[in-house]
């Protein structure tokens, strides 16, 4: 029997999640699947339901009115007990508007997607405080393709998820070449699309310009006069620039961790990109691993953002950190949870790597482990 193209996701069961008189609110990049995943689960919904989509004008002027109405007729509409708005972020005012709806039609239930955390967020979080759920979807995680594949064919897969990522359309496309082509085109069309729709922006080049740099320095502290001097601007506009190009999901960062020596690293940030495959596809980079000289910043970023998309999955809260002093001793991962310490040296090669005794021992309750290619599906899967 031939496998299904689809790779099942972790949320597919959204019913699970949705309350009456709630807002189940589903973030994610575009491209990711958040689409898809809503279409498969409305397939199977037994209830009355009404899909609409925030490109839409006439929704964008109801749910964006504030007008009571408008708002109430709208949602009242054939007796639906589940409202979906997909693409909810090009609504303006659309928590104000889901607001009304949950709080005035009884047993409603709304899910409500965007590609666009600044935004969706602003406009939901506080008009929404106590009245919704939300999930963050990302690029195919290594825990869903394990039982898709088995374990055996993920880890020969391995090359492949280093530089082409995980997007679900690069990972069912048939052929390296078409792969890079659909990488290129959802880096230059899709992901900087939310970020483009700004007022005041320097432009696609400014942005990409500045995720070259950001590239080349996965694994060090980024300084931001340093970015700000190459890029000739000032420090504060690199500064907004990285906080959207997280908001936007294309670049995560890690903070410095300190708790008792003045000699800790603690004012930079270091930032990974989301998907291998888009920090590839940036510099134009998609030669295999054998003729590469940066396989170790592709390994520590898929480490640290396949532990993340773990971590949220399996909704393990904490805060998560490097550790760095100025005399260059590190540890790549630092994650704090329930009082305790967790150390993890992301390491590509199998050479034995000399524990830091220097933070364990400043540091009591504290664990430290390495991450190598022998043992990363037990730390991200």
């Amino acid at each position: 029997m031939e496998k299904s193209t689809r790779i099942p996701r972790i949320y597919d069961n959204l019913g699970k999640y949705l309350k009456k008189n709630k807002v189940l609110v589903i973030y994610g990049p575009r491209r990711v699947g958040k689409t898809t995943l809503l279409k498969n689960f409305l397939e199977k919904y037994k209830g009355k339901y009404r899909l609409d989509s925030g490109d839409d004008i006439e929704v964008q002027n109801i749910l964006g009115s504030s007008r009571f109405s408008i708002i109430l007729e709208y949602a009242r509409n054939k007796n639906i007990n589940l409202l979906v708005i997909d693409e909810a972020q090009k609504i303006k005012g659309v928590g104000q508007g889901l607001k009304i709806i949950v709080d005035q039609v009884e047993g409603i239930m709304v899910i409500a997607t965007g590609s666009s955390s600044f935004d969706l967020v602003n406009q939901v979080g506080e008009p929404l405080t106590g009245r919704k759920t939300t999930l963050t979807l990302y690029p195919i995680s290594q825990k869903e393709l394990k039982d898709y594949f088995g374990v055996f064919d993920l880890k020969q897969k391995l090359p492949e998820f280093l530089i082409l990522g995980s997007y679900p359309t690069i990972i069912t496309a048939k052929t390296k070449e078409e792969k890079k082509r659909l990488l290129l085109e959802l880096t230059n069309s899709y992901l900087l699309k939310d970020i483009l729709a700004l007022d005041n922006i320097k432009g696609s080049v400014f942005i990409i310009s500045l995720l070259k740099l950001l590239a080349f320095q996965i694994g060090s502290e980024v300084s931001l006069n340093e970015l700000a001097t190459q890029l000739g601007v000032d420090a504060k506009t690199v500064a907004r620039y990285l906080d959207l190009l997280e908001k936007t999901f294309v670049i995560t960062k890690l903070g410095g961790y300190s708790g008792n020596l003045r000699k800790e690293v603690v004012k930079k940030y270091k930032y990974y990109f989301l998907d291998n495959g888009v920090r590839n596809a940036v510099i134009s980079q998609f030669n295999n691993l054998e003729d590469r000289n940066d396989i170790g910043q592709l390994w520590e970023n898929f480490i640290v953002i396949e532990r993340l998309k773990k971590l949220s999955y399996d909704n393990i809260y904490g805060n998560r950190y490097f550790w760095r002093t100025y005399d260059q001793k590190e540890i790549d991962l630092v994650e704090e949870r329930d009082g305790k310490l967790f150390g993890y040296e992301i390491r590509w090669g199998l050479k034995k790597v000399k524990n830091p005794d220097e933070f364990l021992k400043t540091y009591k309750n504290t664990s430290f482990k390495v991450v190598n290619p022998d043992n990363y599906l037990d730390f991200i899967v």
